[in-house]
Formats: C-alpha cells, sequence, structure tokens
C-alpha cells in the first residue's frame, strides 16, 4: 500500500452554482471530495489528507494533512459558493502544506477539482508543474464544465510538467446523467498506478461508495473487520430499537381501543351494580327489622316470664301465709275442748291479735299489701259463711 499524504482542492466559485451536473456542480464536487478522501484514508491507516478551498476572498485551507476522515468530511460542509477559481495559487499553498507535513515518509499528492474556467496563462502553470515535479510532489486533475475551449489545454500541459513516469492525471467528465463520483470509480485517480483494478476495488469498497462493492454498509470485512463489525451491530440494534417501538405503539393502539369499546359495557355494569346493591339494602334492612322484633319478643317474653315468676312467687307467699295462720289459730285454741265453737270472726276482726300473730312469723311484715288483702278476703269469706248457714252444711 502506498503512504501518501494528499491535499485536495476544491472548486467553490460562482461556476459551481450550474446544474449540468445532477444536482449541481458542487453537490456533485462534494460527493467526488467525500469519496476520495474515504479511499486515501482506508487504503493506508497513516495516510493523511487535507482539503482547501480556491475562490472566494482567496485560498484557504479548511484542514492539514490528517488521517481523521470525521475531521475531514465536517469541514467540507457549509463552504460558501463565490468569487473566481485561482488554480496556480492553490496549488503553491498545496504544496506549501504537504511540505510541513509530519511523516516526511508519504508521498505527496495534489487532487484539484476545475470546475470553472481557468484564468492563469499556460506557460504560468508550467512552470508550477515544474517546481511540483522538482519536489516529487504528484498532480491528479479532475476537469468538467467545459465554459472554456483552452481549458483543456492548459490543464493537459499542466500534468505533462509535472508527470514523473505516469504519476500524475488528469480526467474529463463531460455533463451527463452519471454522477462525477461514478465516473471516478474507474479512473487512476482512485485505482493508482500499482494497485490496478483489485486495488481500486477495495479502495472503493473501504470508501463505502457506490452499490457497486457487494458488501453491507459499503465495508469490506476483509479490510476492516471491526468498522464492518460495528457496523452491523449498530443496524441491529437500531433495527430492533424500531421494532419494540413499533410493537409498543401498537399496544398502546389496541389499548386504547379496548378501552373504548369498554365504556359502554362499563355502565351497565354500574347499572347492575346498583341495582345488586339495592337489593342487598333491602335484605339487610329486612333482617336488621326481623331481629329487632325478635329482641322484643324475646324481651316480653322475659319479662312475662319474670312477672309470672313474681306472681307464683307471691302465691306461694300466699299460701304459706294461710297456711301458717290456721295453724296459729289451732295452736291458739288447742286448749280448749272441741265442743267447743269458736267465734273465728270476731279473732280476724281483732287487728292487734293478728298483728301480734304475724309479727312472730319469721319473714312476714303485717303491714305488706299483699298480706293485708289476703286478711281481709279471709274475712269477708268467714263473713259469707256466717251468712250462708247451708255452705256449712253441704261441706
Amino acid at each position: 500500500m502506498v503512504l501518501e499524504a494528499t491535499m485536495i482542492c476544491i472548486d467553490n466559485s460562482e461556476w459551481m452554482r450550474n446544474s449540468d451536473y445532477s444536482p449541481s456542480r458542487f453537490q456533485a464536487q462534494a460527493d467526488a471530495v467525500n469519496l476520495i478522501c474515504g479511499v486515501k484514508t482506508q487504503a493506508n491507516p497513516e495516510n493523511t489528507v487535507g482539503v482547501l478551498t480556491m475562490a472566494g476572498k482567496g485560498v484557504r485551507v479548511l484542514t492539514t494533512p490528517t488521517s481523521d476522515l470525521g475531521k475531514i468530511l465536517t469541514c467540507t460542509h457549509g463552504l460558501g459558493i463565490g468569487g473566481e477559481m485561482n488554480i496556480a495559487a492553490a496549488i503553491q499553498v498545496a504544496q506549501l502544506a504537504l511540505k510541513h507535513r509530519q511523516n516526511k515518509n508519504q508521498q505527496q499528492r495534489i487532487v484539484v477539482f476545475a470546475g470553472s474556467p481557468v484564468k492563469n496563462d499556460k506557460k504560468a502553470l508550467e512552470i508550477i508543474g515544474k517546481k511540483l515535479k522538482k519536489n516529487s510532489v504528484a498532480l491528479d486533475i479532475v476537469d468538467f464544465g467545459g465554459e472554456d475551449d483552452g481549458k483543456a489545454e492548459k490543464l493537459e500541459a499542466l500534468v505533462s510538467a509535472v508527470n514523473n513516469n505516469g504519476t500524475s492525471h488528469i480526467v474529463h467528465v463531460p455533463p451527463g446523467l452519471q454522477a462525477l463520483s461514478d465516473v471516478l470509480l474507474s479512473t487512476p485517480i482512485l485505482t493508482g498506478d500499482e494497485e490496478g483494478g483489485a486495488g481500486f476495488a477495495a479502495t472503493a469498497a473501504a470508501a463505502g461508495i457506490g452499490g457497486s462493492s457487494g458488501h453491507d454498509f459499503g465495508v469490506d470485512p476483509n479490510i476492516d473487520p471491526e468498522l464492518a463489525l460495528a457496523l452491523r451491530m449498530s443496524m441491529e440494534e437500531e433495527r430492533a430499537r424500531q421494532e419494540a417501538a413499533a410493537a409498543k405503539r401498537a399496544e398502546e393502539e389496541a389499548a386504547s381501543r379496548q378501552g373504548k369499546g369498554k365504556e359502554r359495557p362499563s355502565k351497565s355494569e354500574d347499572v347492575t351494580m346498583t341495582e345488586s346493591d339495592d337489593v342487598e339494602m333491602v335484605d339487610e334492612n329486612a333482617l336488621l327489622m326481623q331481629a329487632l322484633a325478635m329482641s322484643m319478643n324475646n324481651y316480653g317474653s322475659r319479662s312475662s316470664a319474670v312477672g309470672d315468676a313474681e306472681m307464683s312467687e307471691a302465691t306461694g307467699v300466699d299460701q304459706d301465709l294461710a297456711l301458717a295462720l290456721q295453724m296459729s289459730m289451732q295452736e291458739s285454741t288447742g286448749g280448749a275442748s272441741s265442743s267447743e265453737t269458736v267465734d273465728v270472726s270476731k279473732v280476724l276482726e281483732d287487728q292487734s291479735f293478728l298483728s301480734s300473730i304475724l309479727e312472730s312469723l319469721p319473714g312476714v311484715d303485717p303491714n305488706d299489701p299483699s298480706v293485708k288483702e289476703f286478711l281481709a278476703s279471709v274475712t269477708n269469706q268467714f263473713e259469707k259463711n256466717e251468712q250462708d248457714p247451708s255452705n256449712d252444711e253441704d261441706k
């Protein structure tokens, strides 16, 4: 591989606005410059490329020879168009830039894009050519745009003065449908003198220009496997990201459609839930009322049971009181003879006697209303028996 330092001279004059080369002269030239930069930097890792402009206010160096392809391609963007091309001054500045290259083992080459008329004399160009040959500088010229009839003659004289054993070349590209960069693919400017067609194919593939390389991303894995692998991985990651984004978008659309479809059923479900809630509330209210009624019944039954128990106890007390009264009366009359008749009514009428008897009984209160009621009932019963003697006879 040739170890080389190259300076590319870009024509940015007013003539570059013409559109006889697709899409315009300046854009076609920019594509060709990118092609050459890619080929030169990929041919040898130590190759360097610099760029300068030939029109405008003067010759301007955009970047000195460097192996950073990104820096080279960036400097060519946003260039202004104006003025006239000064090819003689541009070649001299390019030679000066190559003279101060860092690696002195690199061969020197200048590539000139001439898309506008050449104002310099033929003799002056021949002098510049001889100077380049003396300093071992090769020269390649891309001639496109045929406004000047003497342009081709001047440029060929310049190349003839520089040429040393076929190291310098000139290519005339007429206007047509074919792009400027595609025409350069088959020229010695890219193929070189030593590499031939095989060398050109490899460098063109490394530059990634056109579809004739036959490799993915325009990079031959045999030349730069790391770059080819990095490009392939980057493409796969981008494809996976796009597929994930598309799947996510489809899921969101499906979810939104399902949400719209569920709006109407949700209303009916709300009505059903409301009705079921009302039924449950009615059932709960009924159960609550039933529980209250049962509790009231239980309370009433308990109170009636308590009342019955109290009445039964009172009845038992009355019976005990009556039995005790009869026994006391029998004891008080036990000393008399059986033939003697006791006037019970008189005894009952004696309240002091009855009170003394009742006070002698344990747990009996003579002032208890129930006791008083019982005595009154007994007194009335005796009075009835005295008034109706038939009852005694029946008994």
